[in-house]
């Protein structure tokens, strides 16, 4: 690390040589967002706004980049982006916008440093938002999301050998391996004629009200902890009112990939980040500061998948994002695009696809304008990879009709693409056999395929003869009919590959061995090779994670299919923030149960006293519980572990009162709402490895 860092640090010389000073023009930037697709869709539309930002009104804060972590690959990856993100402090600072450094615990390092003292030296703001002092774990804009990632275990990655040789290293530098920052990497530099240091909410605030600033650039790390949730991060900045961005090429998260979603780090990132821009506010990349490429790892090599959906027949929209989910995690980088719930005829966003390496096409008879049909036309034309599944043959024409005014047909897409001559399909309540063609079996397609014959889930396709340069893969068969192909691979005439399946119904999606095949279809099309075992990411092993649940409820109502027939021992958690003004008052929780169950009760990992009681003003399922809670366990203002053993051995499991809460006299927390889940018995459910606040899923967190 530190032959690193002198070499970043080598480095600042010249940035600082090379950035001139320019002119202070408005930055044009595109900001990418999320909008539902729908209220209550739960599909999102990835779009991008122009907007140009006066560099006088705008500040860049650099979130705990630190010289040292406890995670040696969370150090790996800072390092090898910091010296870009210096690049971009020297060139916003060169553009004449506010940098702020705010390496958190570490103001004793710069005691006497003149941009610290500049910082304290600043008016304290006579409009100091509520909390501004506070880390904020959630903002409404959030209540209805489900976080994407578990981050409870602190989120390090490190094999555990590193991890142990990474500690005893720190131990040497005379750090402490826990919490071994003491400074701001070096390789980022602080200008002490301009820039500021600090790391609290009010001076922060302070400094950006005094300079006039309304527009605040997030950098630094880690996003899903202290970039969203410091006083200074990107929820205190959007509720109170700060234009706010997120530089998501600059960033990282603390997510271990053995945790779920079970996907990789890097798609870990990309699911915070998603998070970002559908709930708290929009990101830019470096390059719209610094030109040339955004930043990417070298060891993020994963293929930047589109899945472009836009049908209703066969319910796509909710099978595919399920599938990406499941299958793609770990290798894919993969973004949706889906048409308009408005107009079916348009698919937001899709001016972004010339950004991908392959595509995968859920599409029926849409005819987009122009100008939109032609960034599939070009991508096309680009030899990349094309995938499509059922109506994907006829995705941009209409049968036996001219497109209206305005709009654009592709009616040679089925053959020029794909190879294809779709023309019609049988009844639907024709049975439908398919059967991997022997003569390809070694195709990489094939791997893991059984060889026996399976059952498609809806009418076979006509799409024979195919053109030349089309390998059959799988033959699809109904009784006294010719077969028909189903799944094939095709050399396109500008050099690119394509692979299509008229598979593709919903039951299709409940069938491994359509995932299995599609899987290898967009590795084969991505890589030319295709693994022998298919890494599955979130599984519907209850005993692996935490998911959300209700509360108030029992788990065989509320918990969906799995769950109805269990019986055994179940735990729920939750995060609490204690009022400030509740500070040294005697606390107790209200719980209850259904009947034949027994709670313990777990509060900052400390199991708890329970006491059977009835509350006459809650009606009950089956009596409750009253829980004090000892005031040397209490931080008023901060967040706190509340867990639940549930040992269910007879009747409905659950928690079950109808008014769960944290009371202190008259006044309470309502802790009814979403709470985690995890089947299973295990002490380890009851506690943490670090502060709640860092470890807290958004749906969970009750105040």
């Amino acid at each position: 690390m530190s032959s690193v860092v002198s070499l970043c640090a080598a480095l600042v010389g010249t940035v600082l040589l090379c950035a001139a000073p320019l002119a202070a023009e408005p930055l044009p930037l595109q900001l990418r967002y999320r909008t539902e697709t729908a209220a209550g869709t739960g599909r999102y539309h990835t779009l991008i706004r122009e907007e140009a930002w006066d560099p006088a009104k705008t500040a860049v804060i650099v979130c705990d980049v630190w010289d040292y972590h406890h995670c040696y690959n969370a150090v790996q990856r800072l390092t090898e982006f910091g010296p870009r993100l210096n690049e971009l402090v020297a060139n916003a600072r060169s553009r004449g916008m506010t940098i702020i450094h705010s390496p958190s615990d570490c103001m004793p390092w710069y005691v006497d440093h003149p941009a610290r003292k500049r910082a304290i030296e600043t008016p304290q703001s006579v409009k100091l938002p509520p909390d501004i002092q506070s880390w904020c774990s959630k903002i409404p804009s959030e209540e209805a999301a489900i976080y994407p990632i578990d981050q409870s275990d602190g989120g390090e990655d490190d094999e555990a050998e590193q991890h142990v040789k990474w500690a005893a290293e720190l131990k040497q530098l005379g750090r402490n391996p826990k919490l071994p920052w003491k400074k701001q990497a070096d390789f980022i530099q602080i200008d002490g004629e301009k820039d500021f240091i600090s790391d609290k909410g009010d001076e922060v605030w302070s400094i950006l009200e005094s300079r006039g600033i309304e527009n605040v650039i997030l950098t630094g790390v880690h996003t899903n902890m202290c970039v969203l949730g410091r006083p200074f991060g990107l929820r205190q900045m959007a509720r109170n009112g700060k234009k706010v961005a997120l530089v998501r090429d600059m960033t990282d998260t603390m997510y271990n990939p053995q945790r779920w979603p079970f996907v990789s780090h890097f798609t870990g990132t990309d699911l915070i980040i998603e998070h970002v821009e559908k709930f708290v506010a929009p990101t830019i990349t470096s390059d719209q500061f610094l030109g040339g490429e955004a930043f990417r790892h070298k060891t993020d090599t994963r293929p930047r998948l589109a899945i472009i959906v836009s049908e209703v027949e066969y319910e796509t929209l909710k099978t595919l994002p399920e599938f990406a989910a499941r299958y793609l995690g770990h290798d894919f980088h993969t973004q949706f695009f889906f048409g308009s719930e408005v107009e079916a005829n348009d698919i937001p966003g899709i001016e972004q696809l010339q950004n991908f390496d392959l595509a995968l096409i859920s599409v029926r008879r849409r005819l987009l304008e122009p100008d939109a049909l032609q960034y599939v036309r070009d991508f096309v034309a680009a030899g990349k990879p094309i995938l499509g599944i059922r109506t994907a043959s006829h995705a941009w024409c209409l049968r036996g009709q001219e497109p209206p005014t305005g709009r654009a047909a592709w009616p040679e897409w089925d053959k020029q693409v794909f190879g294809g001559n779709y023309n019609n399909h049988y009844a639907n309540d024709l049975k439908t056999t398919m059967t991997p063609v022997v003569a390809v079996a070694s195709h990489p397609i094939l791997t893991g395929i059984p060889a026996e014959t399976f059952v498609a889930g809806g009418s076979l396709y006509q799409t024979a003869p195919l053109s030349e340069g089309a390998t059959v893969l799988l033959q699809g068969e109904i009784e006294g009919q010719p077969t028909e192909p189903a799944a094939w691979t095709f050399k396109r005439s500008d050099g690119g590959r394509s692979f299509y399946t008229s598979l593709g119904h919903k039951g299709d999606f409940e069938n491994p061995v359509f995932c299995r095949l599609l899987t290898n279809a967009l590795y084969w099309a991505a890589t030319g090779k295709v693994p022998a075992e298919i890494h599955e990411s979130a599984g519907k092993d209850l005993s692996l994670y935490w998911s959300p649940i209700l509360v108030p409820g029992n788990w065989e109502t509320v918990g969906g299919p799995a769950l109805r027939e269990y019986d055994g021992v179940a735990w729920y958690r939750c995060m609490v923030r204690v009022p400030e003004s509740w500070a040294n008052a005697n606390l107790n929780l209200r719980l209850g149960a259904t009947s034949g169950n027994e709670l313990e009760v777990y509060f900052q990992g400390e199991r708890l006293d329970v006491t059977p009681v009835s509350f006459p003003k809650d009606p009950l399922v089956d009596g409750g519980v009253l829980v004090e809670i000892p005031q040397d366990l209490v931080t008023p203002g901060e967040l706190h572990l509340l867990c639940v053993r549930v040992d269910n051995t007879e009747g409905t499991g659950g928690l079950a009162f109808q008014l769960p809460g944290l009371y202190y006299g008259e006044e309470k927390v309502s802790l009814e709402g979403r709470w985690q889940f995890r089947l299973g018995d295990h002490e380890a459910f009851g506690t943490l490895p670090l502060p709640a606040k860092f470890a807290a899923a958004t749906e969970s967190v009750f105040e």
